[in-house]
């Protein structure tokens, strides 16, 4: 496997302070990383980072040859989105395409193509004409998830995704995000959902105070948190 993303010796640092310290990790292709931490612990500052959003006061995030930050597919947690804005179902996965389009100022057949692929996938073409405010919750997820896959290459950042959704709903996203990685794209997912995310994660990061706790795989971190009890 290839790695598609590589952290190596990185420090953040937050109104003058370190908040992360000499922190490594790295992704490869198909990949399934999990990142947990408690509030505070820099999870939002590091998301930030890998998304070419903070510079770092030390130490390098390197993306694999021909790849840009602007190539990773977000979805950021729900509280951090409007989610009543009066648009189409379409109008927002379609949205997704834009860090594609350059300066064209109109949507192609292929950005169209692009948007409808993803919306297929996720079992919610058939949703194109409503309206997005008026979806269930996780009709929502799904919609906004079809959004980052138009415009990710090869990698979706996924921000405590499952919050605020009831269990139904969480169980289908953890089903559709695994059909996603299974098909190849690689998975970063910040999570407070320790049983469920260790269910579908390949590797696991776990960030403390500053520091990196574990980095590792599932199996390798239920042994660790046994042995710390």
């Amino acid at each position: 496997m290839k790695e598609i993303l590589t952290v190596k010796n990185l420090t953040l640092s937050y109104e003058g302070k370190n908040v992360l310290e000499n922190i490594n990790f790295d992704v490869q292709e198909g990949d399934f990383l999990v990142i947990f931490g408690e509030n505070g612990s820099g999870k939002s500052t590091l998301i930030k980072a890998l998304l070419n959003l903070k510079m770092p006061s030390k130490g390098k995030i390197t993306l694999r040859e021909g790849m840009r930050h602007c190539d990773i597919g977000y979805l950021p947690q729900a509280a951090l989105l409007e989610q009543n804005f009066p648009a189409s179902v379409w109008e927002v996965v379609l949205s997704g395409t834009l860090n594609k389009m350059g300066l064209k100022p109109f949507y192609t057949k292929k950005e169209k193509d692009i948007a409808k692929k993803n919306m297929e996938l996720l079992s919610i073409y058939d949703l194109k004409r409503e309206c997005f405010r008026n979806l269930s919750g996780g009709q929502k997820q799904r919609v906004l998830l079809a959004r980052a896959l138009c415009s990710a290459n090869s990698l979706l950042l996924l921000d405590e995704p499952v919050s605020g959704l009831d269990p139904a709903a969480t169980a289908d996203f953890y089903e559709v995000i695994c059909k996603i990685n299974d098909a190849g794209t690689a998975v970063i997912m910040v999570s407070h959902d320790v049983h469920s995310s260790l269910s579908v994660a390949k590797h696991v990061l776990h960030i403390g105070a500053k520091t990196t706790i574990f980095f590792g795989t599932p199996h390798e971190y239920e042994i660790e948190q046994m042995g710390g009890r």
